[in-house]
């Protein structure tokens, strides 16, 4: 099994936001870096955080987390430290996070624009801060609230008896990144009892049947979050990531539809997830 790399660039190149045509360049063609932060700098306000649907599920203008979480994978995953982006973004964090050092996931700006019926304005601080703190830790960001945030982190592993959904996958990325790696071998086995005999975790309240794939819980090799599957696992969702190619070239996300540039953002999204991951197993 194979994937065609041509019908997914050209997916890319009809569909995809300019932004995210310029991140494939740079991570699947070596392109240069710099055409990615040019076409990310309009997505942040003078606030610092970043905003204007750069996270396809939440369609405000104004700076939040969700977007500014968006932003900072970017810059992670091209290993670029900006600091007018990364730095603005670190101080707006810090300045809407909860004393607890949680940030909420959708703050009430939110409120009169489109928006994925889950992404309700809530003061209470969530899961996100599991993965902005792994960005920012991968990015080697010092900053006092981060190391307040990493708190909240591991208070809530060690004490969430059921974590599902998307608490597990972000928990596992900050235990990727987070710089305590006997610790984080330890609190990746807290989570094993989340994950279900086929490496999967179900999402409660999601579409029928939707879960999240072992490949999205442990998408790099050798992580420590790795040791919870097993190579068959491995190995069967990267056979699933293959088969998922589309006659138009691209690849699509198994979650709500609600929106048709929802849809078409989050299927180029899709589509450099897919070629990334098997890229970086050899099978692409």
């Amino acid at each position: 099994m194979s994937i065609d790399l041509h019908a997914a660039f050209q997916f890319l190149e009809a569909n995809a936001r300019i932004l995210d045509r310029h991140r494939a360049a740079a991570l699947l063609a070596d392109g240069p870096t710099a055409p990615v932060l040019d076409a990310l700098r309009p997505y942040q306000n003078p606030d610092g955080g970043f905003g204007h649907a750069l996270e396809p599920d939440i369609r405000c203008p104004a700076s939040q987390p969700a977007s500014t979480l968006a932003a900072l994978e970017v810059l992670a995953e091209i290993n670029v430290m900006d600091t007018d982006l990364t730095l603005g973004a670190v101080e707006w964090l810090a300045s809407i996070a909860n004393s607890d050092g949680g940030l909420p996931t959708v703050l009430p700006s939110a409120e009169g624009h489109p928006r994925g019926p889950w992404m309700q304005p809530s003061a209470t601080s969530g899961f996100l801060t599991f993965a902005v703190a792994a960005r920012l830790w991968h990015l080697g960001v010092d900053h006092a609230w981060l190391d307040k945030a990493t708190e909240w982190c591991w208070h809530q592993i060690d004490t969430d008896e059921a974590p599902g959904g998307y608490t597990v996958k972000f928990a596992l990325q900050f235990l990727d990144s987070v710089p305590n790696p006997v610790r984080a071998s330890s609190a990746v086995e807290r989570l094993r009892a989340a994950i279900r005999a086929d490496g999967t975790v179900p999402v409660e309240g999601g579409i029928e049947d939707e879960k999240i794939a072992p490949l999205d819980l442990s998408p790099f090799p050798g992580a420590p979050s790795r040791s919870l599957f097993t190579d068959e696992q491995v190995s069967n969702d990267l056979d699933r990531l293959e088969a998922g190619q589309l006659d138009d070239g691209g690849w699509d996300f198994d979650f709500l539809h609600w929106s048709p540039a929802q849809s078409v953002e989050w299927r180029g999204l899709a589509t450099i997830h897919a070629v990334s991951t098997l890229r970086l197993h050899g099978r692409a």
